[in-house]
């Protein structure tokens, strides 16, 4: 009898643990299953369509529930053009701050819309505009063709007097001479510094500005190139580099972290050692 008695009494605590469980499993899918608090974010938009006739440039507000959104200004963009407004025009492709594509003008700084993290504060708009001082193709698309003009017209590849031996070796660098082109070669050419230049936005014509003249010297100080001074001599009119005030917004607003203030002070050192040798020679 007692040990009926135990079964009996071990069937019941199994039978009220099962129970326990059952209501404890039903209370956390009610607590999963409650839906959250909306968080509606504002974004004012630069929108201008050329194809429209009498189109001027306008701001365009949406607003965007952050919970069904990325943490990136990106992912929002992508969200809107896919769920509100599919005529919003702007350039993305890696996602991952690698390519440059979608370098833009974000709540006053140029950045990389795929790595700037949406404010989350819903009581403040964020603002989107194309890079500044650019001619505009639509919406947040910039014209780069004089940008990417400046930057072929710096020949920005390796260089030898006697090409007779380009593809049949190997051009070897020592360690120290490459480890001088870390801090240039990781530029994405995506224009967020040459955009935020103020010597830049007035003479874009002439001014090569910073992203070209850091990837000049860039190429200048390479062990491997042959036409450093050949370089230098492009740069000698007053415009190319000279422009450059050392106001050090493009150094502040990288989003790779690089500094091409510095690069552009190189530069100019070392046009001040190629001056005196040509003046040497004459």
């Amino acid at each position: 009898m007692a040990l009926v008695s135990v079964s009996l009494k071990s069937c019941s605590l199994l039978k009220l643990s099962a129970a326990c469980l059952q209501v404890s499993r039903g209370a956390k899918t009610a607590t999963v299953a409650a839906p959250a608090a909306s968080r509606i974010k504002s974004f004012s938009i630069y929108r201008w369509d050329p194809d429209k006739p009498g189109d001027k440039p306008h701001m365009q507000t949406y607003e965007v529930d952050l919970n069904t959104c990325g943490p990136m200004v990106l992912d929002a963009l992508i969200k809107i053009k896919n769920e509100m407004d599919s005529t919003l025009t702007f350039r993305r492709s890696c996602r991952e701050g690698i390519c440059g594509s979608c370098a833009m003008n974000i709540n006053g700084d140029n950045s990389l819309a795929c790595t700037t993290r949406i404010d989350t504060n819903t009581s403040k708009v964020s603002k989107i505009y194309p890079l500044p001082h650019m001619y505009v193709v639509k919406d947040l698309v910039p014209d780069l063709n004089n940008f990417y003009a400046q930057y072929k017209s710096i020949e920005p590849y390796l260089k030898k007097k006697d090409e007779s031996n380009f593809g049949k070796e190997q051009f070897i660098q020592s360690i120290e001479d490459r480890d001088k082109l870390d801090g240039l070669y990781e530029c994405i050419l995506c224009a967020c510094c040459s955009t935020s230049c103020p010597s830049y936005w007035w003479n874009a014509d002439k001014y090569l500005g910073p992203a070209v003249l850091m990837q000049a010297y860039r190429w200048m100080i390479d062990s491997r190139d042959e036409f450093t001074e050949e370089r230098l001599a492009k740069l000698q009119d007053p415009f190319s580099l000279y422009r450059c005030h050392t106001i050090l917004n493009c150094t502040r607003t990288c989003p790779k972290g690089l500094n091409p203030g510095k690069a552009i002070a190189e530069i100019k050192k070392m046009m001040v050692t190629y001056k005196e040798k040509a003046a040497v020679r004459t």
